[in-house]
């Protein structure tokens, strides 16, 4: 499954939500689905608040669903990009205003099973993310 929706607040839960409708499939327990919820939320507000900051772009939500229970999730912008991807996965640190906590690539560690984060100043960052689920 792909997606594509402009970088406008209002369309995280609909990623959101998309996702979740998507990966049902699965039937994932509300515990895995609400984790697989959470990581996306907090990947497609990475790319709106600090990917495309004050400016519209585009961003690319992608699932895989594999044998085995598990599952692929791709956040994609061409947005700003991140100049230490290192520094960025840091707990606490953002590049947004006081109201930002800097916990997002914590918590998308915490709830997946992988976390890749490829970015370039200037052209934008890709979030991967694999989970795979309990057995049923």
């Amino acid at each position: 499954m792909s997606i594509k929706f402009e970088s406008h607040s209002v369309n995280e839960a609909f990623a959101r939500q998309a996702v979740g409708a998507f990966v049902s499939q699965l039937d994932p327990t509300m515990e895995e689905l609400g984790d697989i919820k959470t990581v996306v939320s907090e990947a497609v507000t990475n790319a709106i608040v600090h990917g495309y900051a004050d400016k519209a772009g585009f961003i690319t939500v992608s699932v895989r669903l594999f044998e085995g229970r598990a599952l692929e999730i791709k956040i994609k912008d061409a947005g700003r990009g991140i100049a230490d991807v290192q520094k960025a996965r840091q707990p606490m640190f953002t590049t947004g205003d006081d109201t930002r906590s800097g916990m997002g690539f914590t918590i998308m560690e915490t709830f997946t099973d992988k976390l890749r984060v490829r970015s370039t100043e200037g052209r934008g960052t890709l979030v991967t993310m694999i989970k795979t689920l309990s057995e049923r």
